[in-house]
């Protein structure tokens, strides 16, 4: 099955529609004041309205209050919520009942006991993303985890989503080396924090089209993951 992609940090309409062009599948809206991708869900919402049906929004937030989420349902009207805090599974569950939208759950990965964390959410979120874990903002670090970790993730779960540290030049290795149903990518598509370079967003995304048709990419490395 090819591998999906989320280009998330989207903030203006020139990487939006480099994003659908080249064929991501879903793209993520930011909502986090401390983060250089946050976005109000006023400008927000115009650039949702410019999505094709097949391409999902994404509305992303960090221990976000009932009343920030009901705004981000009634004026973006999501495909998904992506909580990407240290909300519980219980509350991970609250959020889906209440406002019945599907729960993307990120989880910073920074040992094999993470992704023991990430499988008590499994039944509570519709899909996981293993992050790579920064001290500097709860995503969009740029930093990798230790992909071995993922040997034990049970291999018939294909509701999960790569994530932290990915950029055109490594998504590559990173599908042929996890197999991911779908890779995320933020801070590996900017020019500057908070930047999206149309370029490399196309970049990345026929990277992940040619490593999902078992190609290689050329630009591809052959490192480790830190």
């Amino acid at each position: 099955m090819p591998t999906r992609a989320k280009i998330c940090g989207i903030s203006d309409k020139d990487a939006l529609e480099a994003a659908v062009a080249a064929g991501a599948a879903m793209v993520g809206f930011l909502h986090y004041p401390a983060s250089p991708r946050h976005i109000e869900p006023e400008a927000a919402a115009p650039l949702r309205e410019r999505l094709p049906k097949h391409v999902s929004a994404v509305s992303v937030g960090v221990d976000m209050g009932d009343p920030l989420l009901e705004r981000l349902a009634t004026e973006i009207r999501p495909d998904f919520f992506q909580l990407h805090g240290q909300e519980t599974p219980e509350r991970v569950a609250a959020v889906r009942e209440r406002f019945g939208i599907p729960i993307i759950k990120a989880i910073a990965v920074r040992s094999v006991a993470d992704i023991a964390t990430a499988t008590a959410y499994q039944d509570r979120a519709d899909l996981l993303l293993l992050d790579g874990c920064g001290t500097a903002l709860p995503g969009g670090n740029g930093i990798t985890f230790d992909w071995s970790l993922l040997a034990d993730f049970p291999s018939e779960n294909r509701n999960w989503i790569l994530s932290g540290g990915l950029d055109p030049e490594n998504v590559a290795e990173a599908i042929v080396r996890t197999s991911p149903p779908c890779v995320d990518v933020s801070s590996g598509v900017e020019s500057a924090p908070g930047r999206k370079d149309p370029s490399r967003i196309t970049a990345f995304l026929r990277a992940v089209a040619l490593a999902g048709e078992g190609g290689e990419h050329p630009s591809s490395t052959t490192k480790e993951a830190a």
